[in-house]
């Protein structure tokens, strides 16, 4: 049986569940969102209290599969996959989140993949490319826009911050899980999201932050969503993705999430975009297609009769 080449993008099965994360992905924001908006539940905790229980269904998932527990720089490599993915990145995004609109928070996020390509250079897991460099620069330009739309709405330049920070953490976490031995995925997102959530749990204090249990009907469906498809499903997923393609390459989902996320934020959340956000948009969108997709896809041409 033929495995698919990393960053080929030639397994059907890779590529579907690339496209199921990518909806998946673009509605976390908008659950997040609801979150925020009702005030039942603090950013922080929100987040932790979703972790705990993705965790527990990743640990009873791996103990029916049998997934070995990792030792040594596996183990090492999978504690800073949770530190860096899931406690640092959900942490910023969740506290960004409670002033950015969710549509604004996607495009921010959008600059992930060239994020990743950048990192993979400074660990030498990538090769550099002039591409890159230009595109880095568009990128940077986009973002600029974007931030100056936000800041014209009123949105606090922390929270964009924030988000923009909260992206560079999950690209070093994509590097991390790329240079320590392979984990099985299940054990990988066990030991991840309780390092992730424990890591959340310990900043609480810091920000006065308090154990609460939602009342509506509305938080919790949005965490439930959070939880089995925004965290385990998506997960799941990406470890699958990431195990077939480079980070780069994975990583094209903070491209195409972003605009499931604004589709569904005008939809469900009533956002209004200007025409300074959209132009901005479209700016960072060509930035990371130009600095990282094209050399990614360059990298690995198709082969004949694929």
């Amino acid at each position: 049986m033929r495995t698919a080449e990393a960053g080929s993008g030639t397994d059907p099965s890779t590529i579907a569940a690339f496209l199921v994360m990518v909806v998946a992905v673009g509605g976390n924001v908008i659950g997040i969102k609801y979150i925020a908006r009702a005030g039942e539940l603090d950013p922080l905790w929100a987040a932790a209290s979703r972790f705990l229980l993705a965790a527990a269904i990743f640990a009873i998932a791996a103990r029916a599969m049998r997934a070995p527990l990792p030792r040594g720089r596996a183990f090492v490599g999978a504690v800073l996959y949770g530190t860096l993915s899931i406690g640092a990145f959900f942490g910023l995004a969740y506290w960004g989140l409670q002033r950015a609109p969710a549509g604004l928070a996607g495009v921010f996020l959008a600059t992930g993949p060239l994020l990743t390509f950048l990192f993979a250079l400074a660990h030498r897991q990538e090769q550099f490319s002039w591409d890159s460099m230009i595109g880095a620069i568009i990128v940077v330009a986009g973002t600029a826009i974007v931030y100056n739309a936000g800041r014209d709405e009123g949105v606090p330049a922390a929270s964009l911050l924030a988000i923009l920070a909260a992206s560079a953490c999950a690209a070093e976490g994509a590097i991390v899980v790329k240079g320590f031995p392979p984990v099985h995925p299940a054990m990988r997102n066990t030991i991840g999201m309780a390092v992730g959530a424990a890591f959340l749990l310990v900043l609480m204090p810091f920000f006065d932050e308090s154990v609460s249990i939602p009342n509506t009907a509305t938080t919790w469906a949005a965490q439930v969503y959070l939880v089995l498809i925004g965290s385990v499903a998506v997960f799941a997923l990406y470890l699958f993705i990431l195990s077939r393609w480079t980070a780069s390459s994975a990583s094209y989902e903070f491209v195409l999430a972003p605009i499931v996320g604004v589709v569904l934020a005008v939809w469900l959340l009533d956002e209004q975009v200007s025409g300074r956000f959209i132009a901005g948009s479209v700016v960072v969108l060509a930035g990371v297609y130009l600095g990282a997709i094209r050399p990614a896809r360059a990298k690995h041409p198709r082969r004949a009769g694929e």
